[in-house]
C-alpha cells in the first residue's frame, strides 16, 4: 500500500471519527436535555441527577477538543503538510481510543 492508500485510509478514520462525535453529541444533548426538564419539575431531583448532568456537559467538551483536533489535522493536509507528526498520530490514537472507551462504557 502506497502513501495515498495511508492518507486514504486516515480520510476514512477521520470521516468515523466524525460521525461518531456527532452521534454521541446528539445521544448526550438529548440526555441533558430531559435531565433539565426533570430539574425543572422538581429542584429536589438536582441533587440526584447533577453529578450525571455534570457528566454529560463534560461529554460533550470533550468531543468538541475531538473536532478541534480532527479540523486541525484536516486543515494540515489540506494545505498540503506532507506526514504526520507524531503529536498527530497520537491525538489520533487519543481520540480513537476515547471512542472506543466510551462505547465500552456505554455497553
Amino acid at each position: 500500500m502506497g502513501r495515498r492508500g495511508n492518507i486514504k485510509d486516515l480520510e476514512s478514520y477521520l470521516e468515523e471519527a466524525i460521525t461518531n462525535i456527532r452521534d454521541d453529541r446528539a445521544i448526550t444533548f438529548n440526555l441533558l436535555k430531559e435531565i433539565m426538564a426533570l430539574i425543572a419539575d422538581d429542584k429536589t431531583q438536582h441533587e440526584r441527577v447533577g453529578a450525571v448532568a455534570a457528566k454529560y456537559v463534560e461529554t460533550l467538551q470533550r468531543s468538541n477538543e475531538q473536532l478541534v483536533k480532527i479540523s486541525a489535522l484536516i486543515q494540515k493536509n489540506e494545505k498540503g503538510v506532507e506526514g504526520l507528526t507524531a503529536q498527530d498520530r497520537d491525538e489520533i490514537f487519543d481520540i480513537i481510543k476515547g471512542q472506543d472507551n466510551d462505547e465500552r462504557s456505554e455497553g
